[in-house]
């Protein structure tokens, strides 16, 4: 079975594609390496896969319809994973224009030719953001029409074409609402780099809303796992086409279904170091939720879904990780 996986130099998408070919599946990948963050952690997430025999790389933009036609028409997938976007709450502030041209225009590119090309299954990135100040834990029934970041407007526009789509061209459409991914190989805009680096240097880290957030933290190995049984269950019958999550339109929270409070998250960078935190409360960010907490009930029921790594684990493997990726030791 040939798979196209987009932001397959990104975090979820690298490690999905090297798990994907242990498992004898040919994937064509997909990836800009824009310079959102480091391009060189791209290309060296890259390397890992980018000379297997069952790999094929693009160095395109998903966002140029000709380029991404010419793609599908030359490789004509059967599974479509669309992890590739421009992420992150904050800066969807700074440049709302780069999360409109990617999240919305460039996942309209992929609708579009998934419905052309027949595609048997598009599983697309959501985020666990689209919830915004509903109260945790948070189910994918629950309503999500008020979403506080520009980030998270867009996720919520891309379930709505998912859905049409999947309604109207009966294009079996796998929404995946992801809570806090993080892990070795991750992205550096994310608070378990800055935390690190931090710690490691003796500055000052910026704990937001004075400590009282909680996040849903998932692994990455949890999270690749739950996406490759997805794929393998990628028979999915026209049955309920008009049901909101029938079986052809399906949204599933992907989390651990175990919050953390900050400042205990900030202890296990402190244990894993055997390192203080200099730190400084401060309040919470524009676009912040308060809480996250996936209640993950659905996708237990699909795949037996059980997330493994305890935040100590998982934090632990990423310093290790850190400090060899970086060459810096204790």
């Amino acid at each position: 079975m040939k798979i196209l996986v987009t932001g397959s130099a990104g975090f979820i998408g690298s490690a999905l594609s090297i798990q994907l070919l242990s498992n004898n599946f040919k994937v064509v990948g997909i990836d800009n390496l824009n310079q959102y963050y480091d391009p060189h952690l791209k290309q060296n997430r890259l390397l890992r896969h980018k000379n297997h025999n069952h790999y094929v790389h693009y160095d395109t933009d998903f966002t140029i319809k000709e380029s991404l036609n010419e793609i599908f028409e030359k490789e004509k997938p059967q599974i479509v994973v669309h992890l590739a976007a421009q992420a992150g709450i904050r800066y969807s502030f700074q440049n709302p224009d780069s999360y409109i041209k990617n999240n919305i225009n460039g996942f309209l590119n992929i609708l579009e030719n998934c419905k052309n090309y027949k595609v048997k299954h598009l599983l697309y990135a959501s985020s666990s953001s689209i919830y915004g100040s509903n109260s945790a834990p948070f189910l994918e029934n629950d309503k999500t029409d008020f979403p506080i970041s520009i980030y998270a407007v867009t996720k919520k526009a891309d379930e709505l074409l998912a859905h049409c789509y999947s309604y109207n061209y009966q294009l079996p459409t796998t929404g995946l609402r992801f809570f806090t991914v993080y892990g070795p190989w991750g992205r550096p805009d994310m608070s378990y780099f800055k935390f690190t680096k931090a710690i490691l240097e003796n500055k000052e880290i910026e704990v937001f809303n004075h400590g009282k957030h909680l996040r849903d933290f998932t692994y990455i190995d949890d999270v690749v796992n739950a996406l490759e049984k997805i794929i393998h269950q990628t028979k999915i019958v026209d049955s309920k086409k008009d049901a909101p999550f029938g079986e052809i339109y399906r949204i599933f929270n992907i989390g651990n279904n175990k919050p953390v409070n900050l400042l205990r998250y900030i202890e296990a960078f402190e244990n894993a170091l055997n390192k203080k935190a200099n730190k400084t409360y401060i309040s919470k960010q524009l676009g912040d939720i308060e809480d996250t907490w996936a209640n993950i009930d659905s996708i237990k029921k699909l795949i037996d879904f059980n997330p493994k790594i305890s935040i100590d684990a998982g934090v632990k493997n990423f310093t290790e990780w850190y400090l060899n990726y970086y060459k810096i030791y204790k």
